[in-house]
C-alpha cells in the first residue's frame, strides 16, 4: 500500500506544481480551455496517463473548465502518486 504523504512534503510538493492546491486530503486544480473539444482531448491524454499508472483521478467537466482531483483512497490521503500524476496532467495540459 502507498504511503500518505506529511503536510510539509506535500506543501513542498505543490510548489512545484503551479494552480494546483490542497483540499483536504486531495489536491486539485481547473484547467481551462478554449474550446469544448479541447477540454475533451485533454481528459483523453489525462486518462492514457492515468491508466499508464493504475491510478486514477476525479475529474469533472463543465464545458471548457476541467477540473482534477487526486487522492489515494487506500492510503486515505495524498501519495507521491498523486504528486506523479499531477505532473503527468500538467505534461498533458501543454
Amino acid at each position: 500500500m502507498r504511503q500518505k504523504l506529511s503536510d510539509v512534503e506535500i506543501q513542498r510538493a505543490l510548489a512545484d506544481l503551479p494552480g494546483w492546491s490542497r483540499r483536504g486530503d486531495s489536491v486539485t486544480k481547473t484547467f481551462t480551455f478554449d474550446h469544448f473539444a479541447d477540454g475533451i482531448s485533454f481528459v483523453d491524454r489525462v486518462a492514457a496517463a492515468a491508466d499508464g499508472m493504475n491510478h486514477h483521478p476525479d475529474i469533472d467537466i463543465r464545458y471548457t473548465k476541467i477540473t482534477t482531483t487526486l487522492s489515494t483512497h487506500d492510503a486515505g490521503g495524498i501519495t507521491q502518486s498523486d504528486l506523479d500524476l499531477a505532473k503527468k496532467i500538467e505534461a498533458a495540459a501543454k
